[in-house]
């Protein structure tokens, strides 16, 4: 699996709105968005009209609209989206759970290949499966929080939180679970 373009920003752009959410703004534009994670407009208005058919956020128009979730992120798993925005997450067909096709391997059960790419899938869907859009956002959040700045679109100029109070273990996981992590 190799995430597309498409599917970073839509990850960047899912990220967003949950830290919008988390900074006090119930919505925000596609322009705010695409501004402050570097993504070209016209692009992400697409991908938000993909995540909009795939359940994972809303729109409204009007003065006061833009994009928000549709369901807390805690409740959207990245499995879901990377599956929605890029196909199945195994590396061939004949390992996937969700699009399976048989592999040109005259003996499919006994072949070496496939049950390597059976482990690469099956890792890649339990991390994923078991991460939450929530759980990035809030390490995000924390970053943020941690650094004394804000994410543009969370509007205001005046620092909170701890400047320089010391950098946090970079990975998500280790962000979650730092008792686990030297």
């Amino acid at each position: 699996m190799k995430l597309s373009r498409k599917g970073e920003y839509a990850l960047r752009a899912l990220i967003c709105l949950g830290l919008g959410e988390a900074f006090g703004r119930q919505r925000l534009q596609v322009a705010e968005i695409a501004s402050s994670d570097n993504i070209p407009e016209k692009f992400l208005e697409q991908i938000m009209n993909d995540l909009r058919d795939g359940g994972f956020v809303e729109g409204q128009r009007g003065r006061n609209g833009g994009y928000r979730l549709t369901r807390p992120a805690e409740q959207i798993s990245l499995g879901q989206i990377i599956r929605h925005i890029e196909g199945p997450l195994a590396p061939v067909a004949c390992a996937s759970h969700t699009a399976y096709e048989r592999c040109s391997c005259p003996d499919e059960a006994n072949c070496g290949l496939r049950m390597l790419m059976l482990d690469v899938r099956n890792a890649i869907a339990d991390i994923l499966d078991r991460q939450t859009l929530g759980a990035v956002v809030l390490v995000a959040h924390r970053k943020f929080l941690n650094s004394g700045r804000r994410p543009a679109f969370a509007g205001g100029t005046e620092n909170f939180g701890n400047e320089g109070a010391g950098r946090l273990t970079d990975g998500l996981i280790a962000n979650l679970l730092p008792d686990y992590f030297i």
